[in-house]
């Protein structure tokens, strides 16, 4: 089967040696995304702005893959503050209350850097 890396022209990519998603045939995985924070939209104590923040950079990365966000089949939410839950449980809501992907939530001691409060994975299955 033909592979498909995607690649967003994060510095990462080449330092890590890994790309923002992956598809083999119809399965597609989206490596672990964290929020642009910019300290006006997206700030460093909200977890709800960064859960948005990371869900449409992701729609858009499934976009040029030819799926949508309807395609995803699970989340995986890691966040280093539990207490977020509510909130980013609302902002993942906004892109999946219809969808209903499987999803598990999980605290982790720290992500890359100290302003990431969530990160998160995808996986994907196109419609044949």
């Amino acid at each position: 089967m033909k592979r498909e890396n995607i690649l967003t022209g994060s510095p990462w990519e080449d330092k890590m040696g890994y790309c923002r998603a992956v598809r083999i045939g119809n399965i597609i995985e989206v490596s672990g995304t964290v929020a642009i924070v910019d300290g006006e939209k997206v700030k460093a104590d909200d977890a709800f702005a960064q859960t948005i923040n990371i869900l449409e950079r992701i729609e858009k990365v499934l976009e040029d893959l030819n799926v949508g966000m309807k395609d995803v089949i699970r989340t995986r939410i890691f966040t280093t503050e539990i207490t977020t839950f509510e909130d980013v449980a609302r902002a993942h809501a906004t892109f999946f209350k219809d969808i209903k992907p499987a999803t598990g939530f999980y605290e982790v001691s720290k992500l890359v850097a100290p302003e990431y409060l969530v990160e998160i994975e995808f996986t994907a299955i196109a419609a044949e």
